[in-house]
């Protein structure tokens, strides 16, 4: 039942399960629509970025570019190899697919959040939420679907039977279970603010700009999410994962037509689901901008109908910084990927959790929060002293060893 809108559990009726499919409808529509765009708004940007002029053929502007390619592509020959495992050949561009789309059914995509409304909109005459769904666990449910994610690339490469796609799976598994724990620790800093895990409850908690995470948090998860998040997308600069220079084509090299497009459709769409995410945790998701009592309002548009302008706005914004991404930085050796995460974002990500849950129980006992804050800091400061002698004495005793193979 977690599909179905948990406002609407009281009677089944012809009409709240009318609303529940057209909202699959909506969000399967909207999500092959936004990684279409995506394709195309990245290849347009990088362009620009490079002094080149991009698609411009198919369509305006060569918006339909992506579609003319993915009509390409499925009537492409569909190779598999002799030596790979056919079943799982075949079920792993699924494994990347569908978690995409799951991962966006929890996304609140519009609602009006202001005066206590909670994001509340009236549909033929029912009251639900511009959402798929809204389970009570709803970042975990995110956290969990974007963990199955890595199975599709790691049985990718595993059936191929090639030792290329594989180094490239072996490689995708241990960065995803790398920064999946840096994810999570900033994660724990917004749900500690929040008190809730369900993605409309940490919208409403966030109605100022004040109130956003980003800004309560102290900014430092967000940081980190955005780091730990892109090197889960396998975007540049952490896109090891097919990096062409060392693995021919990474762990979907003996993939084509169509299931070399699900894997491309698969990278696209979880952007998109992850900028939603990330606007949703941190940047107050589809509420307005606002300051006090002052709210940006835009005229002659409904409340529930503007939280999803609002909401698409910022979502562009960090669309555009992937891509960004992707033009300017330059791709990180492997060994500079682990170090980062386990060696910066793990301790940085734990020890502020452990800062902002200090400061919490700090207000709650009435104890002196400068006091408080200033022997945390203290601590963090010693655990990193001590962190760093461990990696600098580990480093010593490597070169006093030598090379191990």
């Amino acid at each position: 039942m977690i599909a179905l809108d948990t406002l609407l559990l009281d009677e089944i009726l012809w009409a709240p399960l009318l609303i529940v499919l057209l909202k699959v409808v909506v969000v399967f529509v909207v999500g092959l629509l936004a990684t279409m765009l995506m394709v195309w708004f990245e290849r347009k940007a990088i362009a620009g970025m490079q002094n080149r002029i991009g698609p411009n053929k198919t369509g305006p502007f060569g918006i339909m570019q992506t579609l003319a390619d993915g009509i390409k592509l499925f009537f492409k020959e569909d190779l598999i190899p002799n030596r790979s495992d056919r079943f799982v050949f075949a079920l792993a561009p699924f494994l990347s697919f569908v978690p995409a789309f799951l991962a966006f059914a929890i996304i609140p995509l519009g609602g009006d959040f202001r005066n206590g409304n909670g994001g509340e909109v009236t549909w033929f005459g029912h009251v639900t939420k511009v959402q798929l769904a809204d389970p009570p666990i709803g970042v975990l449910f995110a956290l969990a679907i974007s963990s199955i994610a890595v199975y599709g690339i790691m049985l990718a490469g595993w059936s191929s039977g090639s030792k290329y796609p594989l180094i490239g799976s072996v490689r995708a598994s241990a960065q995803m279970v790398s920064y999946e724990a840096a994810l999570g620790l900033s994660l724990a800093c917004v749900l500690l603010l929040a008190g809730t895990l369900s993605t409309s409850g940490i919208v409403a908690a966030q109605a100022t700009i004040t109130q956003w995470h980003v800004i309560s948090t102290g900014f430092v998860p967000f940081i980190i999410f955005l780091i730990a998040a892109t090197a889960e997308l396998n975007r540049p600069p952490f896109d090891l994962v097919e990096a062409e220079q060392e693995l021919v084509g990474g762990f979907n090299t003996e993939y084509s037509s169509i299931r070399f497009a699900l894997f491309y459709l698969a990278e696209f769409m979880n952007t998109v689901t992850m900028s939603a995410l990330i606007v949703t945790l941190f940047f107050g998701g589809p509420q307005p901008i606002a300051f006090g009592n002052f709210v940006f309002d835009i005229p002659l548009i409904p409340n529930a109908l503007e939280g999803t302008f609002w909401l698409l706005a910022k979502v562009l914004v960090f669309l555009y910084i992937y891509i960004w991404f992707r033009a300017t930085l330059p791709r990180l050796r492997y060994d500079q990927l682990m170090d980062l995460g386990w060696k910066v974002l793990i301790p940085g990500g734990l020890g502020w959790f452990m800062l902002l849950a200090s400061q919490r129980m700090a207000r709650q006992n009435d104890w002196n929060i400068i006091l408080v804050t200033s022997v945390s800091v203290i601590v963090m400061i010693g655990c990193y002293l001590l962190l760093q002698a461990a990696f600098t004495q580990s480093a010593r005793q490597r070169e006093t060893q030598g090379p191990m193979f």
